[in-house]
């Protein structure tokens, strides 16, 4: 793709705006936030970089997850979703929405950025969305804004507890199943069997009143921990499905 100026190239500011999802009101907004300090320092200096709007979607963005985090987690300790809100906003996380984005693709960068890959490089793409986020909402608001976000981040937001190592299977479950479904997971025990010293223990794990998975273990705690795993994995899996079969 052409990377000309955006501000002197239509098509271009138009397809920012489809995969973004937002039409600007104020186009020029738009082009500030594309356009990085190392553009204007090689160009006149009456233009405006995205470092103002970086500073100010940082902010909201800020906000509009830790809102969310708390409507979708609504039983979470203030230490969880702290932790929660740093795995999805963070430079790796932005830059690779960024990524699926293509917003690399209409950033006005300096020949030196140019030449050194300034367009996939993690640190410009996450301060461009975060820029990009800034304009949106000087252009139209919180609402306006929480919506956009919400199209690009809901996916963070719900599977977060699959990236957390310190959850245990059980709780991660749970976590998730509330996001998804706002239900929680009903473990029922099955079968048991075996002498009280070799105990095995069967267990299924049902979400809105559907089994979908069994687990086995030498304690109930153990086989419903089991079946946490493996319904974990199982909607991880229906995720992916799902992900392809939209591609």
């Amino acid at each position: 793709m052409d990377a000309a100026d955006a501000d002197d190239n239509a098509e271009l500011l138009e397809l920012c705006q489809e995969r973004l999802g937002y039409r600007f009101r104020d186009p020029q907004l738009l082009v500030v936030a594309l356009t990085h300090r190392s553009y204007v320092n090689e160009c006149a200096s009456t233009l405006s970089d995205n470092e103002r709007f970086e500073f100010l979607g940082d902010a909201v963005l800020g906000l509009v997850i830790s809102h969310e985090l708390v409507r979708v987690y609504p039983n979470l300790p203030e230490g969880r979703l702290t932790k929660y809100k740093a795995r999805i906003v963070n430079e790796r996380s932005l830059a690779r929405i960024a990524s699926s984005l293509g917003i690399g693709a209409f950033l006005r960068l300096g020949r030196g950025e140019e030449q050194t890959g300034g367009r996939q490089k993690a640190s410009i793409l996450a301060d461009a969305i975060e820029a990009l986020i800034g304009a949106v909402f000087l252009d139209a608001g919180y609402d306006t804004l929480n919506r956009v976000v919400l199209e690009h981040f809901r996916g963070a937001i719900e599977h977060v507890p699959a990236g957390s190592g310190s959850l245990d299977f059980k709780s991660a479950l749970q976590e998730r199943v509330q996001a998804l479904y706002r239900d929680v997971p009903d473990y029922q025990v099955i079968d048991q069997r075996g002498p009280d010293h070799d105990k095995r223990f069967e267990v299924t794990v049902s979400i809105a009143g559907t089994v979908v998975a069994h687990g086995v273990g030498r304690s109930k705690k153990a086989a419903e921990k089991h079946a946490a795993e493996v319904a974990l994995r199982q909607l991880e899996a229906e995720k992916k499905a799902k992900s392809s079969s939209n591609e």
